[in-house]
């Protein structure tokens, strides 16, 4: 049987004091994770935004929004993946309906 893509939006914020560069490779570390297991419809690099509360005892963070069709495995594994990921501050992913 054939496997059904979906589509999904995920944000995830990171930690500014990373600095640029580590910045943009969790980024591209990400994308290229996503490409991988599905395909990257938008992503948007919505840049360093103030908090609503501090996280970590952080006021700011980097955001990054995803638009991205998979297999309904995947969400669960890249969730995991970002858990543990070193500077990942937040996450979230949805599943849009169609």
């Amino acid at each position: 049987m054939a496997q059904t893509l979906a589509n999904y939006e995920l944000v995830y914020i990171i930690d500014v004091d990373l600095g640029e560069e580590q910045i943009a490779a969790t980024v591209e570390r990400f994308r290229m994770l996503i490409e991988e297991n599905g395909t990257v419809n938008e992503l948007e690099l919505m840049g360093k935004k103030k908090l609503a509360y501090l996280i970590n005892d952080k006021p700011e963070g980097y955001y990054v929004l995803v638009k991205f069709s998979s297999g309904p495995q995947f969400p669960a594994e890249i969730e995991r993946l970002l858990n543990i990921t070193d500077g990942i501050m937040r996450s979230q992913t949805v599943r849009l309906r169609e």
